[in-house]
């Protein structure tokens, strides 16, 4: 049996590599030759896409999702979802989380990717409660990172509890690209030997190690891997398709994919590149290897987002102190996973504590959050200054609760609320996620003129930067 082979490009391709702005007129176009390559499953949904499709696009994320079930009928299609925090950036309650699987699966997905920023386990029981209850293929990605207490045994006990919790199979998500192929050997090894999941591996080319990396996991025993076809490869995206269709031909490890499609599907693929190359979305920096992380774990969606945080305070003179401080941050904090929002929450904090000169003298309210447990619990003990974490919590109460079990329902309140704007359960899940941007779509889709949006105004916006 071969490696079975996940195709990224129509998700985490074009979320690594240009924030997610592939339009569903372009996903749809490319669909039909990936349907027929013999791929395990496609990504097509989830991560920022929807976001994107009601922020930038002027789409409905509902709609991108049926066309491309329209299309695909050959293979599964897949998609991420953040645990308890959907397709978002908080905690919703259980009742909109079983709704959103629901319409998720009802709309066309049959594999759901769930991963919780912690690898709080808590965090994952509604989805994957709610995916098996509406038939789908529920895969849990623990977040891979390093530090003292992310171990070989730390990921074998979690993935010994995520068989518990009923999943059907498991993926080490390596966000950051830092999985080096010696530990990849060892860590499949031994998840090989503690559990009869099918494992996935997921990881990034941003370091220059994934390939290698990508060939040790299969020879250890990873049963399926994450790449993306050669256009939308390599750089902050995954490894190129063709190459490893290529390198395992005629061994037991062949993948068997139909290089007729892959090869038509990238020609459509390298139009749209060449797109998003020429309206500036698309930075040639994005295409290039940067060794560096694999020194500060730092994923490269999160190097952007600092250079633009200490370009806006005119601090880039600050950049490699701020690269120092985030080892630092992550170690009195627990060493949470740099995965979107812990990520954004850490780099923050590194560049407040740097640019004030003064460590912690700034800390914004996720930071506060998170040390109240509004997050779920951190990896290992927190091992900031005692003084410092109780001038932060103000006093309030931590909770040690699933924080979700503190969220009244929402989602018939959403409903009844927006009842005069929602046209279907999928229009207030939209609304839950992304209230405002999801209205203003809603409201001009189902005007009597459906205003374009034009190619220069879209790129008025912040970009949404991927890997996640």
């Amino acid at each position: 049996m071969g490696v079975k082979i996940v195709e990224t490009s129509l998700r985490d391709g074009h979320q690594s590599l240009f924030a997610t702005r592939m339009t569903t007129e372009e996903v749809v176009n490319v669909a039909k030759e990936l349907d027929d390559a013999g791929y395990y499953a496609l990504e097509v949904w989830g991560g920022a896409t929807f976001d994107s499709c009601l922020r930038f696009l002027n789409e409905d994320p509902w709609e991108r999702l049926r066309e491309v079930r329209k299309v695909c009928k050959k293979t599964k299609l897949q998609m991420l979802f953040r645990g308890q925090n959907i397709l978002g950036y908080r905690h919703y309650s259980d009742d909109v989380v079983d709704m959103f699987v629901k319409k998720s699966i009802e709309n066309g997905i049959d594999i759901i990717r769930v991963f919780d920023a912690l690898n709080d386990i808590r965090n994952l029981q509604q989805a994957v409660k709610s995916c098996k209850k509406y038939g789908g293929h529920c895969q849990i990605a623990l977040s891979y990172t390093t530090s003292p207490v992310h171990t070989v045994e730390y990921y074998v006990e979690l993935a010994k509890k995520v068989e518990e919790l009923g999943a059907d199979s498991l993926c080490i998500k390596d966000m950051a690209g830092v999985l080096l192929p010696e530990d990849a050997k060892k860590l499949f090894k031994e998840l090989k030997k503690n559990t009869s999941l099918p494992l996935e591996l997921h990881s990034h080319c941003t370091a220059g190690v994934c390939e290698m990396t990508y060939k040790a996991a299969i020879e250890a025993g990873c049963d399926i891997i994450d790449t993306a076809l050669s256009p939308l490869s390599n750089g902050t995206s995954q490894p190129s398709t063709q190459a490893f269709n290529y390198v395992f031909k005629g061994t037991k490890y062949d993948p068997k994919l139909d290089n007729d499609c892959l090869n038509a599907g990238a020609a459509k693929l390298t139009k749209i590149k060449d797109k998003y190359l020429a309206n500036g979305l698309l930075n040639p920096k994005s295409l290039s290897v940067n060794p560096n992380i694999l020194k500060y774990q730092v994923p490269g969606g999160m190097l952007s987002n600092l250079i633009k945080q200490l370009t806006d305070q005119n601090a880039m003179d600050k950049y490699e102190d701020v690269l120092k401080e985030i080892p630092n941050v992550r170690k009195d904090l627990g060493y949470p996973p740099l995965v979107t929002p812990l990520s954004q929450m850490v780099g923050t904090q590194a560049v407040l504590n740097v640019i004030t000169g003064e460590r912690y003298k700034m800390v914004p309210k996720e930071i506060k959050a998170y040390l109240l447990g509004q997050y779920g619990a951190a990896p290992a003990p927190i091992t900031l200054d005692q003084a410092i974490v109780d001038r932060i919590r103000a006093g309030e109460e931590v909770i040690t609760c699933r924080p979700a079990d503190l969220l009244k329902p929402e989602f018939e309140t959403l409903k009844e609320k927006y009842k005069d704007v929602a046209k279907s359960d999928e229009d207030v899940l939209s609304i839950a996620l992304f209230e405002a941007n999801a209205i203003a779509f809603i409201k001009k889709r189902d005007s009597v003129e459906q205003p374009k949006v034009e190619e220069d105004e879209v790129e008025e916006f912040n970009v949404v930067l991927g890997g996640n």
